[in-house]
C-alpha cells in the first residue's frame, strides 16, 4: 500500500463516528447525482470525510485551503478515489493555489465545504455565474465564519452556509483540545525546546485559545493572555493566567502562539520589544496575525531551517515557525489536530452536508447554526463508540422544567 493509503487507513481506524455515518451514506446515497467542491486542508483526515461523502454518492472536487498544510502523498491517494479529483499542492504559489479553487469550481459544485471561506469568496467575486447551481454549504472555522457574517450582514452572501465551527460539538473538542494539543506539539517537534519554566504568550483566550492555555500550564508554562475582550480576559484572570497587553507581554514571553484570526496581532512595535530567541508562531487561519513583512525588511540575515525561519533584527533572533501560517499543519511534520477530534468535526461537516442537500434550496442566503439534532447525535454517536451511556430525563422531570407553576 502507497504513504498516502496508509495514513489514510491508519486515520480510519481513530473515527468511528465518521465510519458509521459513511455506513449510513452507502446505503441511503442522500447526495446522488451531486457534485461537492471543497477547500480543506488535504490531509488523512480530511480524506476520510471526502470518502464518507463519495459513499453517499457525491462526485467531490477538492483542494487545498493553505498553501502549506496540503501533504501530497495523501493528494495523491485521494486522486485515485473513483468519484474524486484533488487538485491540492503542497507549497503551492499564490497562482496555483487559485488555479485550483477554479478547478473545483469549474467542476459546478451544487455544496461547498470550506475551511476559511475562500470557495465561498471566490464564487461571490470571480464566478458569479455559478452561484444559481449553488443550494449551500458549510464553513469549517472560526476566521471563515467571522468573514461569512460580515458577507451577511451586507447582504452579500447569496446561498445558506451552516456554521460548523459556531456548535459546540466543534468548539468544545476541535477548538479547544485540537488546537491547544496539535498547536503544541507541532512547536515542540518543529524546535525540540522545552515548554515547562518558559513564559507561552497565547494571543486570545477564545476557545483555541483557552484550550492552548490550559495544556501549556500543564505542561509547566507560565502562561500570558492577551486579549480585547474584557469577559475573555476576566475570564482568563479568574482561570489562573497572567493577564497583561501585547505591548508588556512581549518582553517576557519566550514563546507565541496567536489564535486570534485578526491582522497585526504581533506588530512591528511588538517585534522590536521581544527578547532575544523568542518564538513566534500562528495558530489562526491566515497568515496575517505576525507581522512577517517588518521582519523580511528590517531582518540584516535570514537563516532559514525547517520549519524555522529566524530573522536576525539589531541583534536579536526571532524565530518565526511555519512561515507564520498554521503551527499545527504548516511545519514539516505538523499532522493538525489529533484524529479522534477530527472524527468529531468531520462528522458534523458530513452531516450537515446532508442538511443542506435535503433543505438548502427552501433557505434563504445567509449563516445558519448547526441544527441540534445534528450536534446531539453525533455526540451520541461518540458516546456509542466509547462504550458510555447516560441518564434521560422522566417525564416528571421534563414536565417540571416546562412549567411556570411549580410551587414553593
Amino acid at each position: 500500500m502507497d504513504p498516502g493509503n496508509l495514513k489514510i487507513e491508519w486515520a480510519a481506524q481513530f473515527m468511528p463516528v465518521l465510519a458509521t455515518i459513511k455506513k449510513q451514506f452507502a446505503k441511503e446515497k442522500p447526495f446522488k447525482g451531486m457534485t461537492i467542491g471543497m477547500a480543506l486542508h488535504v490531509e488523512a483526515k480530511t480524506a476520510n470525510l471526502v470518502k464518507t461523502l463519495a459513499a453517499g454518492g457525491a462526485t467531490v472536487h477538492i483542494t487545498g485551503c493553505n498553501p502549506l498544510s496540503t501533504q501530497d502523498d495523501v493528494a495523491a491517494a485521494l486522486d485515485k478515489v473513483r468519484g474524486v479529483r484533488c487538485y491540492a499542492k503542497r507549497a503551492c504559489t499564490v497562482d496555483e493555489y487559485y488555479t485550483a479553487i477554479e478547478k473545483v469550481l469549474d467542476a459546478g459544485p451544487v455544496i461547498t465545504i470550506d475551511d476559511g471561506m475562500d470557495l465561498i469568496h471566490y464564487l461571490h467575486t470571480k464566478r458569479r455565474d455559478l452561484l444559481k447551481t449553488v443550494v449551500g454549504g458549510c464553513e469549517e472555522t472560526t476566521t471563515g465564519i467571522h468573514r461569512l457574517r460580515a458577507m451577511a450582514a451586507e447582504g452579500k452572501l447569496e446561498f445558506p452556509v451552516i456554521a460548523v465551527n459556531d456548535t459546540p460539538m466543534k468548539r468544545f473538542f476541535d477548538n479547544v483540545h485540537g488546537t491547544g494539543e496539535s498547536a503544541l506539539s507541532s512547536i515542540m517537534i518543529t524546535t525540540n525546546t522545552l515548554i515547562a519554566g518558559k513564559y507561552v504568550v497565547v494571543a486570545g483566550y477564545g476557545f483555541c485559545g483557552r484550550g492552548l492555555a490550559r495544556k501549556a500550564h500543564g505542561l509547566g508554562a507560565k502562561v500570558i493572555v492577551t486579549e480585547v475582550d474584557p469577559r475573555r480576559a476576566l475570564e482568563a484572570h479568574m482561570d489562573g493566567f497572567l493577564v497583561m497587553p501585547m505591548e508588556k507581554a512581549a518582553g517576557i514571553g519566550d514563546i507565541f502562539i496567536t489564535t486570534t484570526g485578526n491582522t497585526s496581532v504581533i506588530s512591528a512595535r511588538h517585534i522590536r520589544k521581544l527578547k532575544d530567541g523568542a518564538i513566534l508562531s500562528n495558530a489562526g487561519h491566515f497568515n496575517v496575525e505576525i507581522d512577517m513583512g517588518y521582519l523580511g525588511d528590517h531582518a540584516d540575515s535570514i537563516v532559514q531551517r525547517e520549519g524555522i525561519e529566524t530573522f536576525v533584527v539589531k541583534g536579536k533572533s526571532i524565530h518565526v515557525l511555519a512561515e507564520g501560517r498554521l503551527v499545527n499543519l504548516a511545519t514539516p511534520k505538523g499532522m493538525g489536530h489529533p484524529i479522534e477530534v477530527m472524527d468529531l468535526s468531520f462528522a458534523l461537516q458530513a452531516l450537515c452536508s446532508r442538511y443542506i442537500a435535503e433543505n438548502g434550496k427552501s433557505m434563504k442566503g445567509g449563516v445558519y447554526d448547526v441544527p441540534q439534532e445534528i450536534d446531539e447525535q453525533v455526540a451520541r454517536l461518540k458516546l456509542e463508540s466509547l462504550g458510555l451511556s447516560i441518564d434521560e430525563m422522566t417525564r416528571e422531570q421534563e414536565k417540571y422544567l416546562c412549567s411556570w407553576d411549580i410551587g414553593t
